[in-house]
């Protein structure tokens, strides 16, 4: 089902300085860096590959405590193709201007900071390590570094969250220069240190629901055009990476815990940072890319879903479910000409809701 003209490769960096309270992705202990022999089995299954990527993604963990020269062996074993969108995540308060203008050097076209808040309070609550004086320096160094994408993101209807905390965030990465925001709901995981002593103050439904539609609202109002259900973008800069995932394209994955979607097939990696080190596990099949997975994908874009394309992936809606589509556009939920279902920022707060009906 995955179209093979766009490929892309993420590389999973699970090292982390500590983990945040309300992080559920597979991560180990970095305070003191990412482990050369981990970078060495990185190269390993990279120089496996023969196909050359649009797009390179280190994702984490935190991939800014890799040294620039670490980075640059990878992207260098990548090969990416002349224009490629290379993305690097990273926490404010683990790059210095020097690192930031080395990771620029390797090759890095787009940096992307996990601020989450402007608020101290806020940030210690959530286990975040940074202050928002930092994140202010790090988006500057960013500049001074000549990062053509600079990305930040934003955690909505957090503990005793208001309207204003956004507003302060929203100001930060807007006066740092981001070209791209992520602005994302807090959702307490299972496994989670929020989860196991749940936080006061949380939001109930119809407050983050109403948080939502603000940033939304706000974010258009500065700029940054809705695209997908949290990613938000300066006209031209939107992620190319993450939008092979949401169209159901090429990527593969390479690291502990990162999936794959190749030829219509899913596989992932175990969570097993010392087996992949060693070499002693290896990728499992996971099962097919499916068109209900086409459809849960699309309707996160605000481009929606093409009834054509759903169908000729062995799709196929029920008249019932075609009148369930058009209750959705009369509620304002939705879009529909009959040919592109597409979910409006109100539908896609309810969107669970409405999958659930239409798959």
């Amino acid at each position: 089902m995955c179209k093979n003209d766009f490929f892309g490769i993420y590389i999973h960096i699970p090292y982390c300085k500590s983990k945040c309270r309300y992080c559920d992705f597979y991560s180990a202990p970095g305070a003191q860096g990412v482990p050369q022999p981990y970078v060495d089995a990185l190269l390993r299954e990279l120089a496996k590959n023969n196909r050359r990527p649009d797009t390179l993604y280190f994702g984490g963990g935190t991939p800014a405590l890799m040294t620039p020269e670490q980075a640059a062996l990878l992207i260098k074993e990548a090969n990416p193709l002349p224009g490629a969108e290379i993305t690097l995540e990273a926490n404010p308060d683990v790059v210095t201007p020097e690192t930031l203008q080395g990771f620029r050097a390797a090759g890095v076209t787009r940096i992307s900071f996990g601020v989450q808040s402007a608020d101290d309070a806020q940030l210690r609550r959530l286990g975040r390590t940074h202050t928002a004086a930092g994140a202010t320096q790090a988006l500057g160094w960013a500049r001074e570094a000549g990062f053509p994408e600079i990305c930040g993101d934003i955690m909505l209807a957090l503990p005793e969250y208001s309207n204003a905390e956004f507003d302060r965030t929203l100001a930060l990465l807007q006066e740092g220069g981001c070209t791209h925001i992520s602005a994302y709901l807090l959702k307490v995981e299972p496994g989670t240190a929020f989860y196991r002593n749940p936080p006061a103050g949380l939001p109930d439904n119809d407050a983050a629901a109403d948080f939502y539609l603000y940033a939304v609202q706000q974010l258009e109002a500065a700029g940054y055009r809705q695209y997908e259900i949290s990613n938000f973008a300066k006209p031209g800069h939107e992620g190319r990476h993450n939008l092979l995932y949401w169209n159901c394209r090429d990527y593969w994955g390479v690291g502990p815990a990162a999936h794959s979607c190749m030829g219509s097939v899913r596989r992932f990696w175990p969570d097993d940072v010392q087996g992949f080190t060693a070499g002693t596990t290896a990728e499992q099949p996971e099962g097919d890319c499916t068109a209900e997975d086409f459809l849960l994908m699309q309707l996160r874009l605000t481009s929606g879903l093409s009834l054509a394309e759903y169908n000729r992936r062995g799709g196929q809606f029920t008249a019932a479910q075609l009148a369930f589509m058009r209750q959705c556009m009369q509620h304002g939920y939705a879009t529909f000409d009959e040919h592109t279902f597409r979910l409006t920022p109100a539908g896609m707060v309810v969107q669970n809701a409405i999958l659930t009906e239409l798959l």
